[in-house]
């Protein structure tokens, strides 16, 4: 059997058989590829309102207080992006609610009286905040006061942070949950709230919440940058993205090395907590003392789908991995995947989790890079700079979606933590052909959003470009600069 059936066969997959029957998922695959597919997207646009919330409030104050023109063609051309976002964001977020109905049903009535209250004061407390005064953002400069537009700009910002705080504190429960008892209600076992202070700061949420945010901003750094390099790179003069640039740089100078910090010690406080996450992360079979494996390449095909020391070639630290884990002993057990009696799809664990750390070591580099340019003087004058940058506008996101992965799909088989899984949480009257219609119908429309949201940023880039002077050639088509190649080749 290849490589790919064996997924398709482990994933709840039906191949396509010799009398012709379509292919189709079991309901639970389904609804949890559809659930992941809703999220993914939604990701991209909330991380958007997270990441740009500081950029905003920065340009909105620096064009008040001093009046440069630099920072009102910059607070004006994120806010509609921010704008944009936002109409995608709430677009892509409402049927999630719904999936919760349609496809988690049982979880739905089990963890109701624990996830309904953040999620309705995320709308009513965040949502409503955040849309109103983006409102006086878009259309209100010349209509109210310069204290009132500053104020605007802090209070969309603060609702941005406050949407992902309340989204966190529903995630982070179903991770560490905490704060509630079981009870029969009904003829069936549900969580009963106890103690909310202890359920919304449950042990998983500073640490969610920490390491998410400062990867929004990482990933809307690198966006701006890219952004900027290009204007730049089209039009050297243009102070104002060359203002932006140097923002960009500046943040990410900070945020990126922080998060590797960070997520060092979160690393360790998942060892704590979600045993099994972590030895997927690291592909531990055998509980005993681990190693670190810095760098890992499969050397069969199998490795790919089953990652294990015997099919890899690593480049490891031997032990570190037990350092690490336990804050510094090198001697330190670590529990092995064959403790359990059903674990994670260990492979997509892994190589997300490889991808997003190699990611966040190239994230400071690019960072550093700049710096130096930065210090030299000649951030805006080194092609190869902002080639790079451009390059990685959208690595942020990627290393985005590849920990959010890890972080959800390395919980699996539980959709709360030791408590329910998802297959006890999945519909039992979904047919496996409605769950696989429904998916390719979100599948389809998802990407178009992704696709919508994309070509309206390059239309806000080329009516920048055409409002600076620069003519876009061969009627308008999209054109960006290809590494080692100059403009007179």
């Amino acid at each position: 059997m290849s490589v790919l059936s064996q997924l398709l066969v482990d994933g709840g997959i039906a191949l396509p058989m010799l009398d012709g029957s379509a292919l189709q998922l079991s309901p639970e695959i389904a609804s949890r590829a559809q659930f992941g597919w809703t999220i993914s997207v939604h990701i991209l646009f909330a991380a958007l309102s997270i990441g740009l919330a500081p950029f905003i409030i920065y340009f909105t104050w620096k064009e008040v207080r001093t009046d440069d023109e630099r920072f009102t063609r910059l607070r004006s051309f994120w806010v509609k992006v921010f704008a944009a976002g936002f109409v995608m964001g709430t677009v892509t977020g409402i049927p999630m609610s719904f999936q919760f109905g349609t496809n988690f049903p049982q979880f739905s009535s089990v963890a109701g009286e624990m996830i309904g209250g953040p999620l309705a004061f995320e709308a009513k407390m965040a949502f409503f905040l955040e849309a109103v005064f983006l409102g006086v953002l878009l259309f209100g400069r010349e209509r109210v006061s310069d204290r009132t537009f500053i104020l605007s700009s802090v209070l969309v910002g603060f609702g941005a942070w406050l949407s992902g705080f309340w989204i966190l504190v529903v995630n982070s429960w179903m991770q560490t949950p905490q704060g509630y008892e079981m009870i029969t209600r009904n003829g069936m076992e549900v969580a009963k709230l106890t103690d909310p202070i202890a359920a919304f700061f449950n042990p998983r949420m500073t640490w969610m919440y920490v390491h998410m945010i400062n990867a929004a901003v990482i990933s809307v750094a690198l966006l701006v940058a890219g952004v900027s390099a290009y204007i730049v790179w089209k039009k050297r003069d243009s102070e104002a993205w060359g203002t932006a640039l140097k923002i960009a740089v500046l943040i990410l100078l900070v945020s990126a090395p922080l998060q590797a910090i960070h997520g060092d010690a979160y690393g360790r406080h998942v060892e704590d907590t979600q045993p099994q996450k972590f030895a997927a992360m690291e592909a531990h079979y055998e509980t005993g003392t681990a190693d670190l494996h810095l760098l890992a390449f499969p050397t069969d095909p199998s490795a790919l789908t089953d990652p294990r020391a015997e099919n890899l070639f690593t480049i490891s630290l031997p032990r570190v991995g037990s350092f690490l884990a336990s804050g510094g002993d090198f001697n330190a057990e670590v529990l092995g995947l064959n403790e359990y009696e059903e674990n994670p799809p260990v492979a997509m664990v892994f190589w997300s989790f490889r991808f997003m750390v190699g990611l966040g070591f190239l994230f400071i580099a690019l960072a550093l890079w700049g710096g130096y340019l930065l210090y030299r003087g000649r951030l805006s004058d080194s092609d190869r700079y902002l080639k790079a940058m451009i390059m990685a506008s959208p690595f942020g996101y990627a290393a985005l979606l590849t920990g959010w992965y890890v972080t959800e799909i390395g919980r699996q088989p539980w959709v709360i933590q030791d408590q329910l899984t998802t297959s006890e949480a999945v519909s039992t009257t979904l047919t496996a052909t409605e769950a696989t219609l429904t998916l390719v119908g979100f599948l389809v429309i998802y990407g178009a959003l992704v696709l919508v949201a994309l070509y309206i940023l390059r239309w806000l880039i080329q009516d920048e470009l055409r409002e600076l002077g620069v003519q876009e050639t061969s009627g308008d088509r999209w054109y960006g600069p290809i590494p080692g190649v100059s403009d007179d080749d």
